[in-house]
């Protein structure tokens, strides 16, 4: 019973990651959706409505049971593999649609690169084990929920260089915008509490990401959160200082 609630679980996962309804599975199966939300409440699948079920996502069976064993979850790449990332645009952008679950037909219908390239791509984001390129070039991401990018890697220099003066051109006026910027005095302490505030929202952003990407792709959008804190004055306002009234954050080194 245990491995038949483990199924019939996968199974409605895999119809959450397809956006698939009971009602159009009900429609699929010509059955009334109620009939549909009795199987799966009370778990009563023969093989056959179980092997119809899975046809409508282009799965197997058997493809559905290795769902249910422990699978090997990436938090980071190398070096090497974030290089190879930022070293080809097309290839950086099908990483970052497949992270969010972009289907191929998805991937072809907001972007023009064609369908040849696009496979390339996924399958060298397969060999970094970044993705698994499935039968009917399905993707599948095989990174964990913790995944991050290296401190001050390849991913983040790029950020740094390329995405981040591009990110603050913008006057953050319009729906789904908003920009705070706050200054003060803080001791050491208070510092450290706005730190670890700030790593919370961080972690509730990735836990609201994790959550969305079972919602089709016209339900979600791109958005980028920038959080930042640190000891900072102003250059403008610096080169007025007087030497003797140079503050020196404790574990910062003297300014020269």
């Amino acid at each position: 019973m245990a491995q038949t609630i483990a199924i019939v679980d996968a199974l409605k996962r895999a119809l959450k990651e397809h956006g698939l309804t009971y009602q159009q599975v009900a429609e699929a199966l010509s059955l009334s959706e109620a009939s549909v939300k009795r199987l799966f409440s009370e778990r009563q699948f023969s093989l056959k409505r179980l092997d119809q079920v899975c046809g409508l996502m282009g799965l197997e069976i058997s493809d559905l049971v290795r769902r249910l064993e422990p699978e090997p979850r990436i938090d980071q790449l190398t070096t090497e593999q974030e290089k190879e990332l930022v070293s080809d645009n097309a290839l950086l952008l099908i990483a970052i649609c497949a992270l969010n679950r972009w289907t191929l037909p998805q991937i072809l219908e907001n972007y023009t690169l064609d369908e040849p390239t696009i496979i390339r791509c996924l399958a060298r984001l397969d060999r970094m084990g970044l993705v698994e390129l499935l039968p009917g070039n399905r993707i599948k991401a095989l990174i964990s929920h913790d995944f991050h990018w290296l401190r001050n890697g390849p991913i983040q220099t790029f950020f740094e260089s390329q995405v981040q003066a591009d990110f603050f051109e913008c006057r953050f006026n319009r729906p789904g915008e908003l920009r705070l910027f706050l200054n003060g005095m803080l001791s050491t302490r208070n510092n450290d509490v706005m730190q670890q505030k700030l790593r919370r929202l961080a972690l509730d952003f990735r836990h609201c990401h994790q959550e969305d990407l079972a919602l089709p792709l016209d339900q979600r959008f791109g958005m980028s959160m920038m959080l930042a804190i640190r000891p900072w004055e102003v250059a403008v306002f610096r080169q007025f200082r007087r030497p003797h009234t140079q503050k020196v954050y404790p574990g910062h080194p003297p300014a020269r």
